[in-house]
């Protein structure tokens, strides 16, 4: 099969278009033929190198994190789900690979397409809007009636997680540039910051979850807008002790962590704050309740732009601008 492969780590260093063995599901997977696939700021970290730690992939591997397409061969446990299936998921870490023809994925991690949605913007939904879940409904328990600071609401993840706090009846405040006010506010943001002319520590107070996605700078920030008994929650670092626990690190690399993290956390417990990171978790479970908010209208995905599969690494190139509007699709069939 054709795939777009990382040969070795390197800041800005161009996909390589191979033909690659067809993987085979192992007995709880099944075998995906891939009809889009979405580009996610975290594969151009991890082709840069940035995830070596976390994520020490042998060389060389395929990227992609989101997947839609059709089940063409079933793993000899999997009972769930039958060959034909539209489908869609974001595969679990060493089994990634969605820059490809063919992609096997875990059964527990895969969901039906929603029928709302094209196979492209089936593709654009996955990691983000498990990203947007797993902040929002697991880690802070979002209720009715709560105020929300979600950064970057014109992103990837920003524009799922204002949707989504909308839908659980948070106050919703955001940042963006100028242009994208009307974007935001369209999907739900109550207070939109434009991040060029204003500050959004001199706007926002008392706020119950701030979603971080920006730098050590914005973060700090963010400690300072939630109210005592608030929740911070870093989708950009720096990674916790927790997290070190949950992905069963070395301890070396937990011992990292928590240098890293310790004066984010100091300065959070000072506050009475409550700081943790999220790396997203691959879940069939959650893609099942998401695709159920997609059919009945109550969220929508924003793609950008589609490019063919051929233009991967211009897909990349694009997303790493900083300029796309919601997600960025490549396209296979």
């Amino acid at each position: 099969m054709k795939a777009f492969t990382l040969e070795r780590y390197g800041k800005k260093r161009p996909l390589q278009l191979a033909d690659v063995p067809t993987p085979e599901p192992r007995d709880d997977e099944v075998l995906v033929q891939v009809h889009a696939a979405s580009v996610n700021q975290l594969d151009a970290k991890l082709r840069d190198g940035e995830f070596k730690l976390i994520l020490p992939y042998r060389l060389p591997t395929v990227l992609g994190h989101d997947v839609a397409g059709e089940i063409v061969k079933l793993g000899r446990s999997v009972r769930q789900f039958k060959v034909g299936d539209a489908v869609y998921a974001r595969p679990d870490d060493f089994r990634i690979g969605t820059f490809a023809e063919f992609v096997p994925v875990k059964e527990t991690s895969l969901a039906l397409k929603p029928k709302a949605l094209t196979m492209e913007e089936a593709a654009s939904v996955p990691l983000v809007a498990l990203t947007a879940w797993q902040a929002l409904v697991e880690k802070a328990r979002l209720k009715k009636g709560q105020k929300v600071f979600i950064q970057a609401g014109s992103g990837g993840v920003g524009t799922l997680a204002i949707q989504l706090a909308k839908h659980l009846g948070a106050t919703v405040a955001t940042t963006t540039s100028a242009g994208n006010v009307a974007l935001v506010k369209s999907l739900g943001a109550d207070v939109v910051i434009d991040y060029k002319t204003q500050d959004f520590e001199d706007v926002l107070r008392d706020y119950d979850v701030v979603l971080n996605s920006q730098d050590g700078k914005t973060l700090d920030k963010s400690l300072r807008v939630l109210k005592a008994g608030g929740k911070l929650i870093s989708i950009s670092g720096p990674p916790d002790p927790a997290f070190g626990q949950q992905i069963a690190a070395p301890a070396f690399v937990k011992l990292v962590m928590r240098l890293l993290s310790a004066g984010t956390r100091r300065k959070a417990s000072s506050r009475g704050i409550d700081y943790s990171f999220l790396f997203m978790k691959a879940s069939g479970s959650q893609l099942r309740e998401i695709a159920g908010l997609i059919d009945a209208g109550a969220i929508r995905p924003v793609v950008d732009r589609v490019f063919p599969f051929e233009s991967t690494n211009e897909a990349m190139a694009y997303v790493e601008s900083g300029r796309a509007k919601g997600k960025v699709v490549i396209k296979l069939r």
